[in-house]
């Protein structure tokens, strides 16, 4: 029998632009998505229209403490001055003085890392707005995707599989499936193969979150490069259920045309809907 996961990349309320309602009092997002909550209010839709062809929904959370590699909290400029966030620092800068981290025994640890981040030639570190922080609101997941997905839950008798990332603060994790650079000391960063595993049951895999440019981006690239058995055409992202980080429109339309290229379908959620009820 034909089995079909729904995979959510980090649909959190920091990743949303929320507007403001009686629902979400005073609450701000840290780094909002233009268009994500609409993505996640068609996410949503889709969990109630399709429930009973869902086999599986597994969420991804993003999960941050304040002081992380990738937070400004973390840094200062040379001359002792805050660094804000959207700031890339390299290693060559930090060699040269222009950014240190406020803790200066953190020096070596902070240039291995960043060259091991350079040498696999991903991303430059980006210090990003503190977001997600584990027990804020922002870190919780947006109240129409958790409705429905609870909907889904009891009507289904079954949990809803929750993965964590980013709780290392040495190592920026936007992937589910492994962190940029795995640290020694922590199995939390290293590759996911249980999640692996789980995808690899699924005869169809409907991947929606957010950020496209980043999240949803090097997760899906580490499925197809990582997944048991193959088969990337069993994935399918829903092109109307995720949105890029403002800036890096460029970075997510070139995600999107490299997985078809690899054989991974897009779709709007619509036609998602029409595939399942085939």
């Amino acid at each position: 029998m034909s089995r079909t996961q729904l995979l959510i990349i980090d649909p959190q309320n920091d990743f949303c632009d929320l507007p403001a309602t009686p629902d979400n009092p005073g609450a701000t997002p840290a780094l909002p998505v233009a268009g994500a909550d609409a993505d996640m209010r068609r996410t949503a839709a889709l969990i109630d229209a399709a429930a009973d062809r869902l086999d599986s929904i597994t969420i991804t959370l993003d999960s941050h403490h304040r002081l992380d590699i990738a937070h400004p909290g973390f840094w200062r400029r040379g001359d002792g001055a805050a660094v804000n966030p959207f700031t890339p620092i390299t290693a060559a800068q930090v060699r040269a003085g222009e950014f240190m981290p406020r803790d200066a025994s953190a020096l070596p640890r902070t240039l291995a890392y960043l060259d091991e981040l350079e040498a696999r030639g991903r991303y430059t570190l980006m210090v990003w707005p503190v977001h997600c922080e584990i027990g804020s609101w922002g870190h919780n997941v947006h109240g129409a995707v958790r409705a429905a997905y609870n909907r889904w839950e009891e009507a289904r008798q079954a949990t809803v599989q929750k993965v964590v990332k980013g709780t290392n603060p040495w190592t920026e994790h936007y992937s589910a499936v492994q962190a940029e650079v795995p640290a020694d000391d922590d199995p939390g960063t290293a590759l996911n193969t249980a999640l692996l595993a789980d995808i690899d049951r699924h005869d169809l895999v409907l991947i929606a979150g957010e950020a496209s440019s980043h999240c949803v981006k090097a997760s899906t690239e580490h499925i197809v490069q990582h997944l048991p058995g193959g088969r990337p055409e069993r994935l399918v992202l829903l092109t109307d259920c995720m949105s890029p980080v403002a800036g890096f429109e460029a970075q997510a339309e070139t995600f999107l045309a490299t997985m078809r290229a690899k054989g991974v379908r897009l779709m709007t959620s619509a036609d998602a809907l029409t595939l399942l009820r085939a």
